[in-house]
Order: C-alpha cells, then sequence, then structure tokens
C-alpha cells in the first residue's frame, strides 16, 4: 500500500502531465513538459513549455507562483534542463529559487542531460525524486526521445480499413471507407506530427491536400515521395503554399525540367538515393527530415509505401481504423514483406482500442528486441 507522500507526489505529477498536455503539436523539437509547484500542500506555481523557443515549464511555474518558492517542491514532468539552447538552464534557476524538493517523472533521454540535472541537485543538497508516473511521463513525449536518440523522427502509420482489411476497392476508390468522426481523429493526428507523407499515387489517385482542416491546429509539413516526378503542378499540395508547406522526396530519376518548374514555383525538392527498385531511399529520407527538426512522421498511405517502412521496420506506431465493412476483392493495406513462417511475423502491443462513431480504432506499437 502507497504511503500518503507517494500519493501526494502522484497527484501533483498528474496535474503537471495536464499542463505538459497542452503544449501538443507547438513544442517541437523540444518536448512537451509541465511544471507545478507545492508548499505546505497548497499549489502555489504552475507553468509547461508553450511553444518551441519559449520559457521552460519550470521558468513559467516560478514566474507563475502567487508566493515565495523557497522551501517548496517542483514538480515536473521531464527532467530539467542542465545547458544552454533557446534558453538557459532551468536547474541553476531552480537552485537560485531555493527550491527544497524536486520530483521528475522521467529522465530527459538528451544525452547532454540524462541524469546530469539530477546529480547536479542532489550535490546542492536538493532532495531530488525521480520515477513518479514514469510511463505516462516518459510516453508523452515518445517523438522526442526517438528523434534525440537516432536522429530520426518516429513514424506513425495510419490507414482506414474494412474488416476484411481492404483500404480500397479493386477499381482504387477509397471515399470514404471510414466515418466522418474517424476522419476528424485522422485531421487531429496530423495536428499533432510535424509531417505526414504520402506517395506518389496516392496524390494522383486523390489531389489531397494532406492538411488538418477538419480540426484546430497547425497543418503538418506535407511530404511527397515522388522518385520520377510524376505530380501534376496543378496539384493542390503545390498551389496551395499557405496551408502547409511541401516536400517532394524524389530521386536521380526525376525529370529534370519538372524539377526546373517545381523550385521555381517555391516548392523543395529533396534528392535522395535510391532503393533496390529505384525508389526514394526511406532510410536515408528519415534521417534527412531529422536533419530539419521534424520528430514525428504521419504516413498515410498508400499500400506500397507502408509495406516498404514495415519491410524496412522502420514504423514506430500503427493507428488503424476499422470499419464495419465487408469488401471481398480489393487493395490490401500491407503488400508481400517476404514472411514465410508465423515466427518471423511483425509483433506488436496494442496499447489502445476504442470505437470512434461505428469504426473501431486500434493502436499499436512496433516492438522491437
Amino acid at each position: 500500500m502507497e504511503d500518503k507522500q507517494n500519493l501526494t507526489d502522484r497527484d501533483s505529477m498528474r496535474r503537471a502531465l495536464r499542463l505538459a498536455r497542452q503544449g501538443m503539436g507547438k513544442t517541437s523539437p523540444n518536448p512537451m513538459v509541465g511544471a507545478v509547484i507545492v508548499k505546505d500542500n497548497r499549489v502555489i506555481g504552475r507553468g509547461y513549455h508553450h511553444r518551441f523557443g519559449g520559457n521552460h515549464a519550470e521558468i513559467n511555474a516560478l514566474h507563475n507562483a502567487s508566493e515565495s518558492v523557497a522551501g517548496a517542491t517542483i514538480y515536473v514532468t521531464l527532467e530539467p534542463c542542465c545547458h544552454y539552447g533557446k534558453t538557459p538552464p532551468c536547474v541553476d534557476t531552480i537552485i537560485q529559487h531555493n527550491i527544497g524538493r524536486v520530483v521528475v517523472g522521467t529522465l530527459d533521454p538528451n544525452p547532454q542531460v540524462n541524469g546530469k540535472s539530477v546529480e547536479l541537485l542532489r550535490q546542492r543538497g536538493i532532495e531530488t525524486k525521480v520515477g513518479i508516473l514514469e510511463e505516462e511521463c516518459r510516453s508523452l513525449n515518445e517523438a522526442y526521445a526517438r528523434y534525440i536518440t537516432t536522429g530520426v523522427p518516429l513514424v506513425t502509420v495510419k490507414f482506414a480499413q474494412t474488416l476484411d482489411g481492404r483500404i480500397a476497392t479493386a477499381s482504387g476508390d477509397s471515399r470514404w471507407i471510414s466515418s466522418e468522426k474517424s476522419r476528424r481523429l485522422a485531421h487531429q493526428l496530423r495536428t499533432i506530427n510535424d509531417a505526414i507523407m504520402v506517395g506518389i499515387g496516392t496524390v494522383l489517385a486523390d489531389d489531397p491536400q494532406l492538411t488538418a482542416r477538419l480540426v484546430r491546429g497547425k497543418s503538418p509539413t506535407r511530404i511527397i515521395l515522388d522518385s520520377r516526378l510524376r505530380i501534376p503542378l496543378e496539384a493542390r499540395v503545390l498551389t496551395e503554399p499557405e496551408l502547409a508547406p511541401t516536400i517532394i522526396a524524389t530521386t536521380a530519376r526525376a525529370d529534370e525540367e519538372k524539377l526546373t518548374r517545381l523550385r521555381q514555383m517555391g516548392i523543395e525538392v529533396l534528392p535522395t538515393g535510391k532503393d533496390e527498385r529505384g525508389e526514394v531511399d526511406l532510410r536515408q529520407l528519415l534521417g534527412m527530415l531529422g536533419q530539419r527538426g521534424i520528430t514525428s512522421l504521419l504516413v498515410e498511405g498508400g499500400a506500397g509505401v507502408i509495406t516498404s517502412l514495415l519491410r524496412l521496420d522502420l514504423v514506430d506506431r500503427l493507428v488503424v481504423i476499422m470499419a464495419p465493412r465487408i469488401m471481398g476483392k480489393g487493395i490490401e493495406a500491407v503488400g508481400e514483406l517476404n514472411i514465410s513462417e508465423v515466427s518471423q511475423t511483425l509483433k506488436l502491443s496494442f496499447t489502445r482500442t476504442h470505437r470512434m462513431g461505428e469504426d473501431l480504432v486500434v493502436e499499436a506499437r512496433v516492438n522491437r528486441d
């Protein structure tokens, strides 16, 4: 049975987590962080990281404190920083304000921090506790952790399918397999990811906008895989630049005249190497996106792109919307993965299942050894 102090710590960390989530979609490539200051069993300060480049959560909580924080406890979802970036080290400010106790949800995976701030606080005689609601705090910044430790974005694959696993009819019609509520969910996913990626086949078939127009929030950077630059110059992802930036990933197979025209239109064309089929080298592309500060990537198709990413083990999460429909013959979400035995199948962990309108949404994480 947990002691009273531990329960108090958990309650305060939950408050900090709620604050941290208010920065969702606004702080990248920085993490989302919330902070709560408690003194004499009273909350006297709250803060969260509002946007990239702005004050960190701890600083905002200290600024918002209603009275002296000397001797108080500060609860922070992520270990305070101890290095100079866009802002000075938060750990120094905590020490200067004579905080009496620091409770940290989880360590910062950034190699520049990763336990160094906790050690510094303890060296200064400040009681410091780590690991309160650690799983929730770590999950909140899954994309940041992936990016800061590997240099590539967290990849989430999202698709809507019928109960028998079809994402479109044999003729390619896919509007609309899922319900309107599920489509709003898809747009919410767009607002919390830095970028969205589709293959040229999706652009040619649907001429999508790839924006978050059904919900409030920022639209992600649009990335089109187009190894030969077949994209029409009148495609909406090119003619509506005010909605979101567009990057076209291509190869040496690209049409030179089309390449010139696109750059004249102000579209960023990103040449990559070729894979064994002459298509965009996806592994190299993810590294290039990471260099641009893109920490999270939502992939919405088509089937060839999804299959290639899974085959290369580049997928971290899946969000599958299953509609209560049976189609029979049609296009499958995932194609050939060269699996001949059940033991070779990709192993997943279901993280959440829920209803969305008439559909069932299954969220899963790819298990890696």
